[in-house]
């Protein structure tokens, strides 16, 4: 765990910013692969600048809004600030896919399509992210009261709020998490799905995952019914993603059954 990994020198290199770059070079390269052959390929080189600027501005704006709220409201000129730090890999998907399915919908393309296809290399993406929360000590676990746990070093923000203690590791289990989903994602691509199954089952996956281990993070306030705004955010995801595959399953079933009567 190494907030600073090294200096050139009087310039820093922070563990946090050098991974997360590694993480989206790594998507893009996954996802240009995984296009190969379709139309959409020359589309995910052209998208990413755009995805980017949207995943940075939805980053920020759910850290301000659901995640940090009572300290922004009294700090607002600090809300900007994305430089000292608070970005919500949640609200960057959020804003990465609206900002996707704006160029989606500028280039008539299929926003869904496009989706199915780069989803594995998203939630690959997500899992090397997750290594740069761990060297960089945030996104921590909550103490776990036994000598089992991550100690994090001073320096970082899991120290300052814990000290010394074992805390759950609830980042490397998270990135673990998206690993399997990762897999299971380019599993099931081998096979036909409704339009747009493949990116929501791969939300419904990370909500689900995401939803389960914010009960051992202790970075994050507690609302209703003590979930933390990630929960809420991931009980959000999992419902509209559930009702968009019956949607979509049931749209498929009626286009079948007009070409099939069409046909005869």
């Amino acid at each position: 765990m190494r907030v600073i990994l090294f200096n050139i020198g009087d310039f820093p290199i922070r563990s946090y910013g050098l991974i997360v770059g590694i993480a989206i070079l790594l998507g893009l390269g996954v996802a240009y692969f995984l296009a190969r052959g379709t139309k959409y390929q020359n589309h995910v080189l052209n998208m990413i600048t755009y995805i980017i600027l949207g995943a940075i501005v939805g980053a920020r704006l759910w850290e301000v809004f659901f995640f940090q709220f009572g300290y922004y409201s009294k700090h607002w000129l600090e809300a900007i600030a994305i430089w000292q730090g608070g970005l919500s890999i949640q609200g960057g998907l959020v804003g990465g896919f609206i900002a996707g399915a704006i160029y989606a919908r500028v280039q008539r393309i299929s926003f869904w399509e496009f989706a199915d296809i780069t989803a594995p290399a998203i939630v690959l993406s997500q899992s090397v992210g997750r290594i740069a929360c761990f060297l960089n000590g945030d996104a921590f676990g909550s103490p776990t009261g036994s000598n089992f746990g991550l100690v994090y070093p001073p320096g970082t923000i899991a120290y300052e709020t814990y000290g010394s203690q074992p805390l759950w590791p609830a980042e490397i289990w998270e990135g673990q998490w998206d690993l399997v989903i990762f897999a299971l994602l380019i599993i099931l691509k081998n096979k036909q799905w409704p339009k747009g199954f493949l990116f929501l089952i791969y939300n419904i996956l990370y909500a689900l995952g995401r939803f389960m281990l914010e009960y051992l993070r202790g970075d994050t306030p507690r609302y209703a019914l003590g979930w933390t705004a990630a929960q809420w955010t991931s009980f959000g995801i999992v419902a509209v993603s559930i009702l968009l595959i019956g949607y979509f399953t049931m749209k498929e079933k009626r286009q079948k059954e007009a070409t099939s009567l069409t046909e005869h």
